[in-house]
Parts: C-alpha cells; sequence; structure tokens
C-alpha cells in the first residue's frame, strides 16, 4: 500500500508531498520529495512492538534548516572531496566548500536540498509491498560539477520486511558520480539512548585511513588488531573511546570500510543487532565501500520528532558508496560517469528481531 499526503510548503509556497509505504506485515516507511528523505521506518521488536527506528523531523521546515542529512539521499559525491576540487581529463573543477577545507555530501545545496518529482504515483503494487520513485535533474555547474545528471531513487518496501533503494543515473557529459543514502538507525525505538550497545558486524578486512581532515590518505589498512574489526559482531561501545588515532581525529567511527565483496552482484555487507528490542537490520549494496558513522557530530542543537533533542551518537549510518575522495585516488574505485553510460546502484536494508 502507498499512501499519498501533504508534508507542507517550502518558503515559496511549493508543496512537498509525502509517501507512506505499507507492507503486508504492517511495517511503514514514509518517504518525501524534499532531499528524498526517509522520514521514518516503523518496524516491530521480538514481541510485535512497533517503533521508528530512524532520526528525523516531523515538520518539513526543519528538514530545510537540517545540517545532519536525517535520511536523505545526498549527493552529487556523498561524503568528502579533498578542498573540493578533482580533474577529469585535464581540466581541474573546484565544488563548493562546505566542511572545514573540504566539500561532503554535494555541498551547501546538495541532493539532499532539493525538491524530487514522483515519477511513479498512479502505480498500485499488487502483493502487498509498495514503491516510489523519485527523479530529480541536477543541471550541468550545480554546485560547481559538470555535466546534466538524471538520477532517479526508487524505494521498495517488500513483503520481507526489505527497504530496497534503486538508483539509476545518466549523464550529458563526463562527471563524477556517488549518492548515498543518509538515514541513522537506532534500533532501539527510542531516541533518548545512545547506539553505543548496539551490535555490528562489517564484513570488510580493511578501512581507508584519514588525515587531521577527516580526508582519505589514500592507502588501506588492515582492520586486524585493530578497533576497526567489526568482521566478528561487536558492540559499538566497546573500542569508540580507544586510544587510537584514527578515533581521535574523527572523534569515533566516522570513516569508509573496503568491503570484502562487491560489484555487480549484491553481497550482505554489514548488520546491526540491537539486544534489548531484538532488532536486526541486515544490509546488502553492490558498492564497494560503506561510511560506518555513530553520530558524533550530533549535539543536542536538533529537535528531533516527538521534541526529542537529540544526542550525541544517538543514531548510526551505513552508508553504501564509492570511497571519499576517489576522484583524487586514481588507484581507488573509479566515481566517473561518462555520457551513453548508466550509473546503478542497489542497497538492502532488511529488518527482523530474534
Amino acid at each position: 500500500m502507498r499512501k499519498k499526503e501533504s508534508f507542507g510548503k517550502l518558503a515559496n509556497g511549493l508543496e512537498v508531498n509525502s509517501y507512506l509505504l505499507k507492507n503486508a506485515n504492517e511495517m511503514e516507511v514514509k518517504i518525501i520529495e524534499y532531499g528524498a528523505i526517509v522520514v521514518s521506518i516503523t518496524t516491530p521488536d521480538r514481541n510485535g512492538k512497533f517503533a521508528d527506528v530512524t532520526l528525523g523531523y516531523d515538520n518539513l521546515e526543519s528538514y530545510v534548516t537540517d545540517t545532519f542529512c536525517f535520511g536523505a539521499i545526498v549527493g552529487r559525491y556523498g561524503n568528502r572531496i579533498g578542498k573540493g576540487k578533482f580533474t577529469l581529463d585535464g581540466k581541474e573543477y573546484q565544488l563548493s566548500i562546505n566542511n572545514g577545507k573540504n566539500h561532503l555530501h554535494g555541498g551547501t545545496e546538495g541532493f539532499n536540498k532539493k525538491v524530487w518529482s514522483a515519477v511513479n504515483t498512479k502505480e498500485e503494487p499488487t502483493d502487498g509491498a509498495a514503491s516510489i520513485t523519485l527523479k530529480y535533474i541536477s543541471k550541468d555547474g550545480e554546485e560547481g560539477y559538470p555535466g546534466t545528471v538524471e538520477l532517479t531513487v526508487k524505494y521498495t518496501l517488500t513483503n520481507d520486511n526489505e527497504l530496497l533503494i534503486n538508483y539509476s543515473a545518466t549523464t550529458d557529459k563526463k562527471t563524477i558520480l556517488n549518492p548515498t543514502h543518509h538515514s541513522y538507525f537506532n534500533l532501539s525505538g527510542d531516541m533518548n539512548k545512545t547506539i553505543l550497545g548496539h551490535e555490528v558486524m562489517i564484513d570488510a578486512d580493511k578501512f581507508t585511513p584519514i588525515d587531521k581532515d577527516l580526508i582519505t590518505t589514500g592507502v588501506y589498512a588492515e582492520v586486524t588488531n585493530t578497533p576497526m574489526d567489526f568482521r566478528t559482531p561487536k558492540i559499538v561501545g566497546k573500542d569508540i573511546e580507544a586510544n587510537y588515532e584514527q578515533l581521535k581525529l574523527a572523534g569515533g567511527y566516522d570513516h569508509n570500510w573496503a568491503l570484502n565483496k562487491h560489484g555487480k552482484a549484491l553481497a550482505k555487507f554489514a548488520s546491526v543487532y540491537e539486544a534489548v528490542s531484538g532488532r536486526l537490520m541486515e544490509a546488502w549494496t553492490d558498492q564497494p565501500g560503506v561510511q560506518f558513522y555513530c553520530g558524533n557530530f550530533i549535539d543536542g542543537t536538533a529537535k528531533g520528532k516527538n521534541g526529542i533533542a537529540y544526542a550525541k551518537r544517538t543514531g548510526l549510518c551505513l552508508e553504501a558508496q564509492a570511497y571519499p575522495d576517489s576522484p583524487n585516488k586514481p588507484d581507488w574505485p573509479s566515481p566517473v560517469l561518462e555520457p551513453g553510460k548508466v550509473y546503478i546502484q542497489t542497497t538492502i536494508y532488511k529488518f527482523s528481531s530474534k
């Protein structure tokens, strides 16, 4: 089932709609046209009690002023590009700077600050699952990026309690593209609690270290015998305050893991378990990396749903992506998209309990 409602109006009078997706198991996902944002994911615990497991806001105005990218599709380039510069075919491009010295998540007015168009509003799923497809056209020169990019993102809620995110994009000029989804998950369903007790698994033998400006250094580092090893499920809070340079630089976990399995086939890359509620989230992608972020910079200034002021580490992100600053690291998987080619990405978050 899918239900369309008004979520509010922007200052210019433009109405923004929401789409509530509901499956045969009564699980619900709400998405809005602004930022292609997932506002809520409501799923049951082991006792069948439903709760929203994502951070976000009750109103459109808060999303307009939001700086944390709660629930959004970010881009054109998710994550950081050092000094906002990259070179394509000998030409240097300067992107907007919005994160210290760097470009982050597409810039000051990236995909998360745009109104997307719903393109399948008449589609009515017949199997109990539900979907909505949103489209955004990013014009040549937007935030400094070359080429006009046409991007669609299809959200599907299946009867297996999976949230499928399918991306498809084309360009009329050689460019770079790396959109990702930026939900903050808290499987307890209680946003007054931190995620330090969540148990996380990431299928990666290596991660990409950062410098003092949080830019990847261009090398791989083994996770073995470090706090970055999540190959066996581990409580987030176990090592997050360890005396380890990489954690000190980022104020905790805010790094890209180089996934062991990636390519055209989907592979399970992570899981998150919250023992009190019994909620389990498993994740699949075809991307080479995942940014595992633990909300280190959330500081209580964001007044979220139900009036809760979100504190530090009350949500965690698993952002499937190309590696940060890849345009400046030629040996890494390329984020370049050329005319005539189609960018394809699939990421899945599956919810259950045990």
